[in-house]
């Protein structure tokens, strides 16, 4: 029988089958979805009219039909135990049975990877839907330590498949759990000009716990809009997560549109970057777009407003026009009649030498105590080429101008702005309605500021151009690039911008919150790696020692299997740092990590009192609980790896830079520290981007990889929301 087309996926409103929903979004199923409030239980229907019902009964043909081996198990045994594992599921949603089941399974996975073999299954999403499912009750319980198989498990799947697990949690789960879509109540929604909204359909509820003002399930259109003058920062991941977020919960469409107004700061270098760190983000655009592409357009559209006596041409200098708008003072150039201003206007778009002290600027209302109000300027000359269209125009749009008349014209419906444009909200209505066009929503929600930082492009411009960093991708720089070299996973970003949702209040957000974040997404899939720091390095002889290297294999992971195994090699003679060598006395008994306990009985010095070397016997039948210090070693082989561990610090000095203080004067003068060492030799096969984790020295991402003995590993620290500054 050939298998009919998927049409619909229906559910109640008040229960979202996640793990049906997410194990199509895994298998790359095209799904559509529809709620019913007359559905009182998941329903997928076919095109030739033949319908299944029942969550598992439909995950188990999604098992089936997915293009991923052993979804639903590679043998008739191991779909059985698929089986079992759905049936008991239910379990978790009981609350009075939740703990029970949090505890059985934690014993069922202290030595296991998935639920059942050594595969992903559908067995796993139903375990992962049903936590999730539960939401703030199951974040409680990761947060602590009570079941750390069972949390290290669904870590490890959740980054796994970051992408499709994050975008059903922000669709579906908020911090009580699973609830249905519910109109948006008047309270929570207020659009910017302060009016209520109760018209809002809403999608489901996440821990945003926010509206658009009068969405239409199916109809909204945003836009994430960045300048092509630098790469995507921490600020814009915001933006543009929250566009997409949006998106995604009234079943709408996001545009990623340029806003090129500014030849004289942009790059085809910068637009291809920001396209790249937007997809690194994971954000799903309907295309992209270009301000440029209207600007013929816009151009009509100014001269339309000349002569409607709506704008004028202005030679008056910036300085005296800054001056004059902050005075509510009318220029001298505003009583122009539309003839002069005309005649003005083809000089600057001539670019002629009177061209070039003019603007044109709208004439709306220089008494409006809103000083955004006090005729604006809409154009402005500027001789350099565009890096799209080359030298074809002598005038550009300001900002002000392009994007209330490009929002409508591209059937935004809703534009999301960042607070600080409040006082530019009435401005962009205005200007719409000057031009005719339909008027767009505005949704305000609250900057992303983090402490130490600056999200100035022009600021981070200088540290470029003044050889302060390596460039937009440095590991100091808040950029996207920046932050996922230093060894971010963007699931954790996405989480950390999720979690703070479209609130409209000003936050200064701490690094360490993000940073732990990180730490519980990379911790227990991350393999495990020995380094001892290249200075003053120094042997410890074990006489009763192997007199042959031997050598084990072992796991790089003692709880994750997907990470896969190491080559550990024993010797007579082993490495230790020095600092770990100051702290062992006489006859300690000390634990060598991955061997068994060891007894010093000689500390060996120089004449000026500093340790040389270690002489000791190996204990291996003693206990490693009796012992304080556990200790980190590496073979004297000729195989070991030279490493370069970087350290990085903020590059400024002060958490918050009050206004119209210079960052010049805050600048910190030591922000990179790079420290020698040697690594197993397992090290030598790291790629690029991989994360580990150095065992009692932290978790760092390999940034350039062996390539031959001379030239370390480079390996970036990466911060696990706890350490202070690492420059002091």
């Amino acid at each position: 029988m050939k298998e009919a087309g998927l049409k619909l996926l229906s559910f109640p409103p008040d229960s979202p089958p996640l793990s049906i929903i997410s194990a199509a979004k895994i298998a790359g199923i095209d799904l559509p979805i529809q709620t019913s409030s007359s559905a009182s239980s998941p329903t997928l229907s076919f095109s030739n009219g033949l319908k299944l019902h029942g969550n598992y009964v439909i995950l188990r043909y999604i098992g089936r039909l997915a293009p991923i081996p052993n979804f639903y198990g590679d043998n008739a045994f191991h779909a059985a135990q698929i089986d079992e594992w759905l049936e008991y599921t239910p379990t978790i949603s009981c609350g009075s049975e939740f703990e029970n089941a949090c505890g059985y399974m934690e014993v069922y996975l202290e030595k296991r990877t998935f639920f059942v073999s050594h595969y992903f299954s559908i067995a796993d999403i139903a375990i992962w839907s049903g936590l999730a499912g539960t939401g703030q009750r199951w974040e409680s319980i990761r947060k602590s330590n009570k079941y750390p198989n069972l949390v290290r498990w669904y870590n490890s799947i959740s980054a796994e498949y970051s992408n499709p697990f994050m975008e059903v949690t922000a669709l579906y789960v908020g911090k009580k759990g699973l609830g249905k879509p519910v109109a948006a109540k008047s309270k929570e929604v207020k659009n910017v000009t302060g009016d209520s909204s109760d018209k809002a359909k809403a999608g489901s509820r996440s821990s945003s716990e926010i509206d658009l003002p009068d969405a239409e399930m199916g109809k909204v259109r945003l836009r994430f809009a960045p300048e092509p003058s630098g790469f995507l920062h921490i600020g814009h991941a915001k933006a543009a997560l929250l566009n997409q977020y949006f998106a995604q919960r009234y079943h709408g469409e996001v545009i990623l549109r340029f806003d090129d107004t500014n030849p004289t700061k942009e790059s085809n270098e910068f637009v291809e970057n920001l396209i790249k760190d937007v997809e690194t983000l994971g954000i799903k655009y309907q295309k992209i777009t270009y301000t440029s592409d209207y600007f013929s357009k816009l151009m009509a559209l100014a001269e339309k407003l000349i002569k409607e006596g709506k704008a004028y041409v202005d030679d008056t200098p910036r300085e005296q026009m800054q001056k004059e708008r902050m005075d509510g003072i009318e220029s001298k150039c505003r009583s122009n009649s539309v003839e002069e201003n005309l005649k003005l206007w083809k000089e600057m778009i001539a670019g002629s030498e009177r061209g070039l002290q003019c603007c044109l600027r709208g004439k709306l209302d220089m008494q409006d105590p809103n000083k955004s109000l006090r005729d604006p300027v809409y154009y402005r000359c500027n001789p350099v080429p565009h890096h799209r269209i080359g030298s074809k125009y002598k005038i550009y749009p300001t900002y002000d101008f392009a994007c209330p008349f490009v929002d409508a014209e591209e059937g935004i419906t809703h534009a999301l702005r960042s607070s600080e444009y409040h006082d530019r909200n009435a401005q962009y209505h205005r200007i719409q309605e000057d031009m005719g066009m339909r008027k767009v929503h505005i949704y305000e929600f609250s900057r992303l500021n983090m402490v130490y930082t600056l999200l100035s492009k022009r600021k981070l411009l200088w540290f470029v151009q003044n050889g302060k960093v390596d460039g937009w991708d440095d590991p100091r720089f808040p950029t996207v690039q920046g932050i996922v070299r230093r060894g971010l996973k963007i699931e954790a970003l996405i989480q950390f911008i999720l979690e703070q949702g479209a609130s409209k209040n000003l936050n200064l957000m701490e690094w360490d919150k993000l940073w732990t974040l990180n730490k519980k997404i990379i911790d227990p899939v991350c393999p495990r790696h020995t380094a001892v720091v290249e200075e003053r390095r120094l042997l410890l002889t074990l006489t009763n020692g192997p007199d042959k290297p031997f050598v084990r294999i072992i796991p790089r992971h003692k709880k994750y299997d997907g990470a896969g195994e190491k080559a550990t090699t024993y010797t007579k003679r082993i490495w230790l740092d020095y600092a770990d060598a100051e702290c062992i006395s006489v006859d300690e008994e000390v634990t060598l990590m991955d061997w068994g306990n060891a007894i010093v009985k000689e500390i060996i010095k120089d004449q000026d009192g500093n340790i040389t070397q270690l002489v000791g016997v190996l204990h291996l039948e003693g206990s490693v609980k009796t012992t304080k210090l556990k200790l980190t070693w590496l073979a004297e082989t000729n195989e070991l790896v030279n490493l370069s561990l970087v350290e990085f610090d903020y590059l400024i000095t002060k958490k918050k830079l009050e206004e119209g203080e210079d960052f010049l004067d805050a600048l910190n003068p030591c922000t990179k520290k790079e420290i020698a060492a040697i690594g197993d030799s397992n090290m030598h096969n790291l790629k690029q981007g991989e994360i580990l984790q150095l065992e009692r020295k932290g978790y760092y991402r390999c940034d350039v990889p062996f390539t031959r003995p001379s030239k370390p590993v480079v390996l970036f620290a990466i911060p696990d929301g706890r350490q202070q500054s690492v420059m002091k």
